[in-house]
């Protein structure tokens, strides 16, 4: 069994799938059902998914499909006992031979438990392969929390994982001066930077537009040294939750992707077909995709000998833009937002966890070895 995902060629009724992903079986052929449950949950429901979400909902599936394959199971088996499942086989596995992170492994199952659902709703199976358990939902009440006897009730998986809360990682200011130091390909540096000084997730790194890029020097009303607000729009590039918003670009690393895009872009450029609006190339004139990410990545651990992963230099960004801000008197914002609006955060709750972090690590850790952070990622 393969994974591979579709060229623009293919098309229906006028419009084009690219990107659409297809499990295709040793025969050849697409691997039914699941083939279309893809089209139903990724098309045909109606819901508003991204071209990155159909990629990552290909990928979880041939996941499971792929290990029923080498293991020489059928999705619809019956289990043998309670907890014997074929899902609850895949489940111990991902969780004990590939320790995968618990919630890696509820993501992928969430996925499959809907695939059941899907496929006994259709007649395909007459037993689902997990139970359901009913659990309380944690809801916040604030002031009235008092007047409810009870929490509402909800059904869940009885296959899903325990879900431990986990301490954002991130680089130290020691580790990040080091990576910044680093001698390597002048994509992967400037993909680097960009995560790590304006907080853009890899996908929107990735997907950074050329025509975002300028020389500084040339442009009237900025000084050496600032930050440079740019404007990202959903037409240009990939963004999350599709909605624009501005990040701040130091004056040196917009200098340097100048500078890439006049030389070395230029020379990527001519070994593909030449209609990549990214800003950043692999050798063979492509933009990026998430798997080539992860492989300079993993470059850069192999160089620094310490972990490195992309959404750690956006957590990096965003607890040391924080915490300078924070320590700053020259700034009159609040902090909090500016940091949410910066990192494109749909709830300003889910930038509070950057406090946390600041609150539950060491002094040392924070502080590298009680120096004021400097402002490596606010100015030159």
């Amino acid at each position: 069994m393969r994974l591979v995902f579709a060229t623009k060629d293919l098309s229906l009724a006028g419009r084009t799938f690219e990107g659409f992903p297809l499990l295709i079986g040793l025969d050849g052929w697409p691997v039914e059902p699941v083939q279309t449950f893809l089209w139903y949950v990724l098309v045909e429901s109606g819901e508003a998914l991204s071209p990155l979400t159909w990629e990552a909902y290909g990928r979880r599936l041939f996941d499971y499909f792929a290990f029923l394959e080498a293991n020489d199971l059928a999705w619809d088996e019956q289990s043998v006992a309670p907890g014997l499942s074929v899902l609850a086989r895949y489940r111990d596995w991902s969780s004990g031979e590939l320790g995968l992170d618990s919630s890696t492994v509820n993501k992928r199952l969430a996925l499959i438990v809907r695939f059941y659902r899907w496929a006994k709703l259709r007649g395909l199976v007459s037993l689902l392969p997990f139970s359901e358990k009913r659990v309380r939902v944690a809801k916040n009440l604030g002031l009235l929390s008092h007047t409810t006897c009870s929490a509402p009730e909800s059904t869940k998986p009885s296959v899903m994982v325990r879900e431990r809360r986990r301490l954002t990682k991130f680089l130290t200011k020691i580790q990040a001066k080091v990576c910044l130091a680093l001698n390597t390909d002048p994509s992967h540096k400037i993909l680097f930077h960009l995560m790590l000084r304006t907080g853009l997730r890899s996908c929107e790194a990735r997907s950074f537009p050329v025509k975002y890029v300028f020389n500084p020097r040339l442009k009237k009303g900025l000084r050496q040294g600032q930050m440079i607000s740019v404007a990202l729009e959903p037409k240009d590039m990939y963004i999350k939750f599709g909605r624009p918003r501005t990040i701040d670009v130091p004056w040196s690393l917009m200098e340097a992707m100048w500078s890439y895009s006049l030389h070395q872009r230029e020379i990527r450029k001519s070994y593909g077909d030449g209609n990549v609006s990214a800003l950043l190339l692999t050798k063979e004139g492509r933009q990026y995709s998430k798997d080539s990410v992860v492989d300079v990545m993993k470059a850069y651990e192999k160089k620094c000998g310490f972990y490195v992963r992309a959404h750690m230099l956006r957590h990096t960004y965003g607890t040391y833009t924080l915490f300078a801000l924070r320590k700053s008197k020259s700034f009159g914002g609040d902090p909090l937002l500016y940091v949410r609006d910066r990192m494109g955060h749909s709830d300003v709750q889910t930038t509070m966890i950057y406090l946390h972090v600041m609150n539950q690590l060491e002094a040392q850790s924070v502080l590298a070895h009680e120096d004021e952070i400097d402002m490596m990622f606010l100015a030159e």
